[in-house]
């Protein structure tokens, strides 16, 4: 059932999704436990759900107290975000990197073209003084993938990167400078530049190393310095296997492995409308090893296209309904 379940998701297309999660989701109903466990709880029963606006979605915080697997297989490796303690990491164990690394790339070639065709610069010192990060394992594939030497990351040898940069500028190479949000703005601070024609991607990631900005003030400190019309944006965390993309303005636009849909934010079992604020819900069929649907802790806007925007985080008080879901689960298992 797994092969034939990621056959198709490796051939995903979107008149085919929603048939596709629903055969997912029977899945890892059936092979989860953690996941069946919470369903039980719940009282839903997985011959009931008919619809992916029906499906339960595990909150995400289950990823810091739980090793997460849909059947019975040794990871071979495990994703962690960032945290200052281990109660505040979350693990994503992985039973096929290079699954990952395929669909990571056929998500970016969606949207920009294949990756070969790019200098891939990246620019993410807070990742890369860590182990564990997804980022760091997407981008380094990138690097790999591409045709152009200089190709790289960079963390202290900032005057080289510069000077690449240039080099690209100059010569019309396709380049993608991939950077966590704090660097790009000391990057931008430090040496502004022409980069018109260059692909500017920020990746989130302030986290205390400087005051928060909202996106849109980023985006204009970038755009400035840079001369360049719009920045893009890759959203994705440790708890997805599938990213979405941004060409600018914060509108998201999730890659065919990937939907997001919003609940309220007040009842974490009821889901949102089309074009209202909500929580997010999101569907990641490249999770078919671990759990495909998630609640996550973002405040968003989905459209009835698909496409979304993040307008921010869920406090402690908005996260209650999820809070009462966790702790049932725990007291129960």
């Amino acid at each position: 059932m797994r092969n034939g379940l990621i056959q198709r998701i490796e051939s995903a297309i979107d008149t085919g999704f929603e048939a596709l999660a629903l055969d997912v989701f029977q899945y890892q109903s059936r092979y989860n436990p953690l996941y069946r466990h919470f369903l039980q709880l719940l009282g839903a029963s997985p011959l009931a759900v008919t619809r992916v606006a029906d499906i339960p979605f595990l909150p995400i915080q289950f990823f810091k107290s739980h090793h997460i697997r849909s059947g019975y297989w040794d990871p071979a490796l495990a994703f962690s975000s960032s945290g200052t303690t281990a109660a505040a990491t979350s693990r994503h164990f992985l039973r096929d990197p290079e699954f990952y690394r395929r669909n990571a790339r056929r998500g970016f070639t969606r949207f920009y073209g294949p990756v070969e065709d790019y200098c891939i610069l990246a620019l993410l010192p807070s990742y890369l003084e860590r182990s564990g990060s997804s980022l760091v394992f997407m981008a380094e594939d990138f690097i790999r993938q591409s045709r152009y030497p200089r190709s790289g990351f960079f963390l202290y040898n900032i005057e080289e990167l510069v000077g690449i940069l240039a080099d690209c500028k100059k010569n019309a190479v396709p380049t993608l400078l991939l950077g966590v949000s704090f660097a790009l703005w000391e990057l931008a601070e430090q040496y502004p530049m022409d980069l018109g024609g260059i692909t500017i991607m920020e990746t989130g990631g302030m986290k205390g190393r400087r005051r928060e900005l909202t996106r849109e003030e980023l985006h204009g400190i970038l755009k400035s310095a840079f001369q360049v019309e719009a920045v893009h944006s890759e959203y994705g965390m440790t708890e997805l296997l599938s990213q979405a993309y941004s060409r600018g303005g914060g509108i998201f636009y999730p890659s065919s492995t990937m939907r997001v849909l919003t609940r309220e934010i007040s009842d974490p079992l009821s889901p949102e409308k089309p074009g209202k604020t909500g929580a997010l819900n999101i569907v990641d069929l490249a999770n078919l090893d671990t759990i495909s649907f998630i609640a996550a802790d973002d405040l968003g806007r989905v459209y009835a296209d698909g496409h979304f925007e993040i307008l921010g985080r869920l406090d402690a008080s908005d996260a209650r309904g999820c809070n009462l879901l966790i702790a049932d689960v725990e007291g129960n298992g």
